[in-house]
C-alpha cells in the first residue's frame, strides 16, 4: 500500500524501515475504475506484471496530471526497477526529474528523492536511487548525481558508481573523482574494467600518464583484462599530447595481446597521426583498418580529409569524397568545410565555391564556419565586395555571424586601407550583441596605424584598456611600428617598456620594429646591442643560447634595416659582416637588400666588392630587375667605370627598358 509522508531526513537503508500491509486487487482492470489520485499509484503496484503496470501507467498518464501526482511516476518506477527493466526506469525517472524541474522549486535531486522515497509498499527497492544516480548523470546533472549517492548509506550498484566517476571526469573535477572513489573502496566496492577505465580516463585528460599506466599494470594484477575500450582510452590521451610513438607502442601491445582494434581505436590513431602532419601513415593505418573488416565512417572520412586538406593534397581529398559515396557513407558539413577551407587555402576560390553550390544541392546545411572559411577566403584575395555579399546571404538564411565572421571581415577591410568599412562592421558586430574583443581592436589599431592614423590608433587602444582587455603583442607591435614610422621614438619605446611590464614578449615583428626605427632614427649602435641581446647572436654572428625561449630568430627585417642602417652611416665593413652573417644563417638576401649594399660599397668606391656582389647575386639564385641594373648603371658611371655602367645600360635594355642617356639613370 502507499502513502504519502512527509520529506523525511532519514538515509535510505537496504530494507525498508515499514510498511503497511493489507489485501489488494491483482485486477489491472478493477484498479484501473477507481480514478482518485491516491487509489491510481496502488493500482499501478498491484499489477501482476511490470509489463501490465506500465501499460497501466501509460493509460493513466493520458488523463491525469503527472505534475500533481508524482507518486504515479514513484510506483511505476520502483515496480521497472524491482523487475529489473532497468532501460524503462531510467526512462521514466528522466521523466520524472524534468516534469518536477518545471514544477518544484526546491533543489530537484531533493524534489525526486523524496517523493521516491515516499513510497509505502512491498514494492519499494531501494536500488530506485541507484536508477536515480544514472539518470542524473546521463542528464549531465552530476552534483545531483552526487548527492544521491552521498544521501544513500547503502553502497549503489556499480554501474551507478561508475556513472558517477564518470560524470566528474566529463566535468574536469578529477579531485572529487578521486575523492568519490576512495569513498567508494571504502564502503567495500570492488572496481571493474568500466571503473579502471573510468578512472584512466580522468588521468589521460589530467596529462599524468604515469599514474594511468600504473592503474592499467593494476587491473592486469587484479586479472581483470583491458579491454578495447581501455586500450583505446590511452591511445587517445597519447594522440591528444601528440606522443605519438607510445600510442603505436599501445596499439600493437593491444594487437599482440589478441584484442582487436575497433572503428573508434583506428579513427583515434588516424587522427593523431593528422595532428602532426603525418597522413602517409594515416593512410597506411585505413588500408591496415580495411584489410581487418573494418568499414569506414563519417569521422575516419572526415579526419583522412582533413589531414589531406592541411597538407595540400587536396586531389587525394577530393578523391576520398568520392570513395564516401562507394561506402555508402554521406559527408556531412564538416567534411565539406574541411574541403572549401583546403581549397580557400590553395587559393582556388572557384572550387571553393563551387563546392558550397554542391553542399546547396545535395540538399546539405551550411553552418557558421562555412561562411567564415569562404569569407576569410575571399577576404584574402581582396574580393571584398563578394565578401560582404556572403555576410548579407548567412544573415538572410537565419545563420548568425560569430566574432571570427566578423573579424575576418574587418581584417580584410583593414588590410585594404579601408577603414571607414571597417568600422562600419564593427558596428554591425555590436547591434548583433557581439563585443569586440581583443582581436577586434588588434585588427583596428594595425589597420590605423598602417594608415598613418596614430591618433585614431591610440583612441581604440585607450578605449580597449577601459573596457578591460588587455592589449596582445599584435596590438602593441603595431602601435610601436606606428610611433616610429611617425617619428615619436619616445612613444614608441614608452608602449615598449609598457608592453614588457605587462609581462609581454616581444615576438620576432616587435623585435623587427624596435630594431628598424633605431636605425632610422640613427641609433644604429642601440639597434645592434639589442639584436645581439634578442636573437642570442654574439659578434662573431653564432647563436650563444639556441635553448632561451624568450630569443628570437633574426629575419630579412632586421638584417636589412641594420645593413641599411650601416650603409647610411658609412660603416661599410659591419655592414658587410652582417649580409655574410645573414647568408650563414640561412636566409637569402632579396633584391631590395643587394641594392642597399650596392649602394654602401659604391658610396665607399669598393667597385672590386660591387662586381663580386654582382656576381654572387646570380649565384643566390636572385634575378636583378630594372632597379638593381640601375643601380649599377649609374654606381659605375659615377665611379669612372663606363664599360661596365654601359654593359648594365645594355642589361637594361635587353630586359625591355631603354636607357639613351646614363645621365637619366
Amino acid at each position: 500500500m502507499l502513502k504519502s509522508f512527509p520529506p523525511k531526513s532519514r538515509r535510505i537503508y537496504a530494507k525498508h524501515s515499514s510498511f503497511i500491509s493489507r489485501p489488494l486487487s491483482s485486477s489491472p482492470s478493477s484498479s484501473s475504475s477507481d480514478s482518485s489520485p491516491s487509489s491510481l499509484p496502488n493500482s499501478i503496484l498491484t499489477c501482476r506484471t511490470a509489463n501490465q503496470a506500465l501499460e497501466l501507467f501509460h493509460s493513466v498518464s493520458r488523463r491525469a496530471d503527472l505534475a500533481k501526482n508524482p507518486q504515479l511516476y514513484s510506483a511505476i518506477i520502483h515496480v521497472l526497477t524491482g523487475a529489473k527493466l532497468y532501460a524503462k526506469a531510467r526512462c521514466l525517472m528522466r521523466d520524472l526529474i524534468q516534469c518536477l524541474q518545471k514544477s518544484r522549486r526546491s533543489r530537484i535531486c531533493c524534489s525526486v528523492f523524496n517523493v521516491l522515497s515516499r513510497l509505502e509498499s512491498s514494492k519499494f527497492t531501494p536500488n530506485v536511487f541507484g536508477v536515480l544516480i544514472i539518470a542524473f548523470s546521463e542528464m549531465g546533472l552530476v552534483e545531483e548525481a552526487l548527492w544521491v549517492y552521498y544521501k544513500m548509506d547503502v553502497l549503489p550498484a556499480m554501474q551507478a558508481c561508475n556513472m558517477v566517476l564518470d560524470g566528474l571526469v566529463k566535468k574536469g573535477r578529477f579531485d572529487t573523482m578521486w575523492k568519490v572513489y576512495g569513498d567508494m573502496v571504502a564502503r567495500g566496492a570492488s572496481p571493474n574494467v568500466v571503473t579502471y577505465g573510468t578512472l584512466i580516463d580522468g588521468c589521460c585528460r589530467q596529462g599524468d600518464f604515469l599514474k594511468a599506466f600504473r592503474l592499467f599494470d593494476e587491473m592486469i594484477e587484479k586479472k581483470i583484462f583491458p579491454t578495447v575500450v581501455i586500450y583505446t582510452i590511452l591511445i587517445r590521451g597519447l594522440c591528444g599530447e601528440s606522443r605519438i610513438s607510445e600510442a603505436e607502442s599501445m596499439f600493437r601491445t593491444m594487437r599482440n595481446s589478441g584484442m582487436l582494434p575497433n572503428l573508434y581505436t583506428y579513427n583515434t590513431m588516424m587522427d593523431g597521426y593528422c595532428k602532426i602532419a603525418h597522413v602517409k601513415k594515416a593512410l597506411e593505418l585505413y588500408q591496415e583498418m580495411l584489410g581487418d573488416g573494418l568499414l569506414p565512417n563519417v569521422v575516419t572520412f572526415g579526419i583522412l580529409i582533413d589531414g589531406l586538406c592541411k597538407t595540400d593534397e587536396m586531389v587525394s581529398a577530393r578523391k576520398f569524397l568520392i570513395d564516401m559515396a562507394s561506402f555508402g557513407v554521406v559527408p556531412n558539413i564538416f567534411v565539406y568545410n574541411c574541403l572549401i577551407d583546403g581549397y580557400c587555402k590553395a587559393g582556388n576560390l572557384s572550387e571553393a565555391l563551387s563546392l558550397h553550390s554542391e553542399i546547396e544541392k545535395h540538399k546539405i546545411l551550411p553552418d557558421v564556419f562555412t561562411y567564415s572559411i569562404l569569407i576569410k577566403g575571399l577576404c584574402g584575395v581582396d574580393r571584398m565586395e563578394e565578401a560582404d555579399g556572403l555576410l548579407q546571404e548567412m544573415k538572410k538564411k537565419g545563420f548568425l555571424p560569430n566574432a571570427v565572421t566578423y573579424n575576418t571581415l574587418i581584417d580584410g577591410y583593414c588590410k585594404e586601407g579601408n577603414m571607414e568599412k571597417a568600422i562600419e562592421v564593427c558596428s554591425q558586430m555590436t547591434e548583433k550583441g557581439i563585443e569586440p574583443n581583443i582581436i577586434t581592436f588588434s585588427t583596428l589599431i594595425d589597420g590605423y596605424c598602417k594608415a598613418g592614423k596614430m591618433e585614431a590608433a591610440m583612441g581604440l587602444y585607450t578605449e580597449m584598456v577601459i573596457k578591460g582587455l588587455l592589449p596582445d603583442v599584435v596590438a602593441y607591435t603595431a602601435l610601436i611600428d606606428g610611433h616610429f614610422k611617425d617619428g615619436n621614438t619616445k612613444e614608441a619605446f614608452r608602449l615598449h617598456k609598457e608592453m614588457q611590464e605587462a609581462g609581454l614578449h616581444p615576438n620576432v615583428f616587435t623585435l623587427s620594429c624596435l630594431i628598424d626605427g633605431l636605425c632610422k632614427d640613427g641609433r644604429i649602435s642601440d639597434a645592434i646591442k639589442l639584436f645581439l641581446a634578442k636573437t642570442g647572436t654574439d659578434t662573431t654572428g653564432s647563436k650563444t643560447n639556441e635553448l632561451d625561449r624568450s630569443l628570437c630568430s633574426p629575419n630579412h627585417v632586421m638584417y636589412t634595416a641594420l645593413i641599411q642602417g650601416l650603409c647610411t652611416d658609412g660603416r661599410i665593413f659591419k655592414a658587410s659582416k652582417f649580409f655574410s652573417d645573414m647568408r650563414c644563417s640561412g636566409l637569402r638576401p632579396d633584391v631590395f637588400t643587394c641594392i642597399v649594399i650596392i649602394q654602401g660599397h659604391f658610396r665607399a668606391m669598393h667597385l672590386r666588392d660591387v662586381m663580386m656582389l654582382q656576381a654572387d647575386i646570380l649565384k643566390m639564385g636572385i634575378i636583378p630587375n630594372s632597379s638593381v641594373y640601375r643601380v649599377l648603371a649609374k654606381g659605375y658611371e659615377e665611379s669612372g667605370y663606363l664599360k661596365s655602367a654601359l654593359r648594365c645600360s645594355e642589361d637594361l635594355s635587353g630586359i625591355g627598358i631603354g636607357c639613351s642617356n646614363l645621365n637619366d639613370l
